[in-house]
């Protein structure tokens, strides 16, 4: 079974029938008569994938089925997961597609959700993502009652129940000075520009949702097309939701669904950042990808230098006898990555796919 797409993003214009596009077509179908696919994506995480598996089947929704894509893992994890699959207790249909090579987030889930074209939704779920009992339900109920939701967010929270932010604002050039300065009167100066969205949120500020499990419309899916390869890792769910709004398709939240996102995985970027060390060079070529995407090369490098003014602003906190805050290691220079190329290749080292922001 071999890809046969180009290492460049898919054509994230919207097709009549993106099932037939080639690119898809190493992902057989293993279409049942499922109202509901479920898309997870193993690179490497036999456990958290077959702890996600678990929840999923006492969670079960009879129209329900799960579609795996091993992203090229060679760990051994695959093959941990055909042996649950073959000795585990199933409530719900289950498949494993192995793919041949690392296509990332995005061409991961790509795979996942052309396996099942017969299905009217698609969830799209981390392997670190537990579903609580009922979640399902009220995900299918809120997009049953919002024909306009192209997508539906569910509650994401820790395991003790604490909800995390989920919810953002739009990137831009001004968001960036704020990342860049981490200064308090900066963000409360710039606050409408801030991306993070903590809760309560109200749902007409919000740009774009976390993808760590999203239950996504098949008409937006076929209105809108399948989602930016070119985006390995980071970013691809604010660039389709962007999509999804150019498109006229709302994002619409069912907050009784209850999602536990244990977040970080096997990824090395949440640490990699906590710790203020070099970030891959995958993280950059994202970020680059979406604000060329969201504000052309003029707003490209707005944001770059806004980035470096902010870092500059930051200094001046010496003058009041505060600690600067440290920047991620070699970030001045890193934030230029793919910058004369915005959409050009995202130098993808096969990381995992479990850290989602």
């Amino acid at each position: 079974m071999t890809l046969r797409s180009s290492p460049r993003a898919l054509d994230p214009r919207p097709r009549d029938n993106a099932e037939d596009d080639p690119r898809f077509a190493a992902a057989p179908p293993v279409e049942t008569s499922a109202r509901l696919n479920v898309s997870i994506i193993n690179y490497r995480t036999a456990e958290t994938t077959r702890r996600c598996l678990d929840a999923l089947m006492a969670a079960a929704h009879p129209d329900a089925a799960v579609t795996i894509v091993d992203n090229a893992s060679g760990d051994g994890s695959a093959e941990a997961i055909t042996d649950w699959i073959a000795a585990a207790p199933r409530s719900i249909p289950v498949a494993l597609i192995r793919f041949p090579r690392n296509t990332g987030f995005s061409g991961g889930h790509n795979q996942g959700m052309a396996a099942q074209p017969g299905a009217r939704f698609h969830l799209i779920l981390n392997s670190d993502a537990l579903v609580r009992p009922g979640a399902l339900d009220a995900l299918l109920a809120a997009a049953e009652a919002n024909p306009k939701a192209g997508l539906i967010a569910p509650r994401l929270e820790w395991e003790d129940g604490e909800i995390q932010t989920s919810a953002f604002r739009k990137h831009s050039p001004f968001s960036e000075l704020i990342r860049g300065a981490v200064t308090g009167p900066v963000t409360t100066l710039l606050h409408r520009w801030d991306v993070p969205l903590p809760p309560p949120t109200d749902p007409k500020e919000v740009d774009w949702v976390s993808f760590a499990c999203v239950l996504l419309r098949a008409e937006a899916l076929k209105d809108v097309g399948h989602m930016d390869e070119g985006y390995f890792l980071y970013f691809e769910d604010a660039d389709y939701c962007h999509r999804l709004s150019q498109a006229g398709w709302e994002i619409a939240f069912a907050p009784e669904a209850r999602i536990v996102h244990l977040r970080g995985g096997s990824a090395p970027v949440k640490s990699l950042a906590a710790a203020r060390k070099r970030l891959p060079a995958y993280w950059y070529a994202s970020r680059t990808r979406l604000l060329y995407r969201l504000h052309g090369h003029t707003g490209l490098l707005a944001a770059n230098l806004l980035w470096h003014l902010g870092r500059g602003i930051a200094q001046l906190r010496r003058l009041f006898g505060k600690p600067v805050p440290q920047a991620v290691d070699g970030e001045w220079r890193d934030i230029w990555i793919n910058f004369l190329d915005p959409l050009g290749d995202p130098r993808a080292p096969s990381p995992s796919t479990e850290d989602r922001p």
